[in-house]
């Protein structure tokens, strides 16, 4: 693809950023599941790549490839999951480092830092996302390296200011690093308002078709430092994506565009059809004007407001979990931004102690008929 004449991210995505396969010009790149590669005699790779774990495979490179370009950054490294890419990111700090992590943020996340993290010596501060003050209360300078957020938040899609947190981290010296997994680039691109680092959970909106387990790392544009030493660790932990799981990936994100404007839309209309809904205590999307986050949103996400909300069922855990018993359209089933739509409980699957209510339903929008999801969700609620 020709890099004299700009593309818009919708056609980089669509054509895998346009590579052919040089040896049979395929447009669609095969899986080379090789793991080594031969050396010249001079002891030089002629092929650019040495071994797998710390090269990886063409479609790796291709994917990460378009990821960097999606989200604006100077490289992407992929993982074998989700947590795994968050576990990276923490695993560039230093025993004694002090990390800011907002709420609510994702129940893994959060639990890592209290075990795993908590065991390499990292100090955490948890403060709520959307009060700028707190940030500022937080943040050490020369102590605190790392302010980790996730906007829109899991599960109440609350909004943090990204561009407002970067700027007060950047003051007292720290890093911030975004859990972008809702959004995708395709509504909000963390880099360009300030952010040091791009997290994805790539098994969700990226993949799209609930058969990958991956993640990804991306680093802004002049965090070339960054970008290698997670590059180093990667190598180092051996926590690399595999070369199939890379491959399905790539064609997945081929129509990330199409199905998060899609999946917005219809998660957009089911949320104003039981807005105000006297079964409902309430209804969680950023997109409807009432949510407490609805300005910050409409600043930092374009196009959308994502394919996910929650929805507080009146009569609690009980009325909750018999409305998701229910639904016939909508599928019991964790995880989100697949093209078939979700409905989680999500207070049980959240082990040990949850903030979350236990009235919570999460409902991932996927690609059906968006009045067939809404006729789901309304009978389901009648039987409450």
């Amino acid at each position: 693809m020709s890099r004299n004449v700009p593309l818009h991210p919708e056609t980089l995505a669509a054509q895998a950023l346009g590579l052919i396969e040089p040896g049979t010009r395929a447009i669609v790149p095969p899986v080379h599941m090789a793991t080594t590669f031969e050396r010249e005699g001079d002891l030089s790779y002629a092929g650019g790549v040495s071994y797998a774990r710390s090269d990886g495979a063409f479609a790796t490179r291709q994917a990460e490839d378009l990821l960097t370009a999606l989200e604006g950054g100077c490289g992407a490294l992929l993982y074998a999951s989700g947590m795994a890419a968050a576990a990276a990111a923490f695993g560039t700090l230093a025993r004694g480092d002090h990390v800011v992590i907002q709420q609510p943020v994702y129940y893994g996340v959060a639990r890592w830092l209290e075990g795993p993290g908590a065991a390499l010596g990292l100090g955490t501060t948890t403060v709520d996302g959307s009060d700028l003050a707190a940030f500022e209360s937080a943040i050490v300078p020369g102590l605190t390296k790392l302010v980790w957020l996730e906007t829109p938040a899991n599960p109440t899609w609350a909004l943090t200011d990204i561009a407002a947190v970067a700027a007060i981290a950047h003051r007292a010296g720290a890093l911030v690093a975004v859990d972008s997994t809702v959004a995708t680039p395709v509504l909000s691109r963390p880099l360009a308002l300030g952010a040091d680092l791009v997290m994805h959970s790539a098994t969700k909106y990226l993949n799209g078709h609930s058969d990958v387990l991956a993640g990804a790392l991306i680093a802004a544009p002049d965090r070339h430092d960054l970008r290698t030493r997670l590059a180093d660790l990667r190598s180092e932990n051996g926590a690399v994506l595999g070369p199939f799981e890379a491959w399905l990936l790539l064609r997945g994100m081929r129509t990330l565009f199409v199905r998060v404007r899609t999946a917005s839309a219809t998660a957009l209309a089911i949320a104003e059809r039981f807005a105000g809904d006297p079964r409902l205590v309430a209804v969680l999307y950023p997109g409807l004007p009432g949510h407490p986050g609805h300005d910050i949103a409409v600043r930092q996400m374009r196009g959308g407001f994502g394919g996910i909300l929650s929805i507080r069922v009146k009569g609690g855990r009980e009325a909750a979990v018999a409305t998701a018993a229910h639904l016939h359209v909508f599928k019991r089933a964790t995880s989100l931004g697949g093209v078939e739509s979700l409905v989680e409980h999500r207070a049980s699957i959240e082990r040990g102690p949850t903030k979350t209510p236990q009235d919570l339903l999460r409902l991932s929008v996927g690609l059906e008929n968006a009045d067939d999801l809404i006729a789901d969700l309304d009978q389901a609620l009648h039987h409450v």
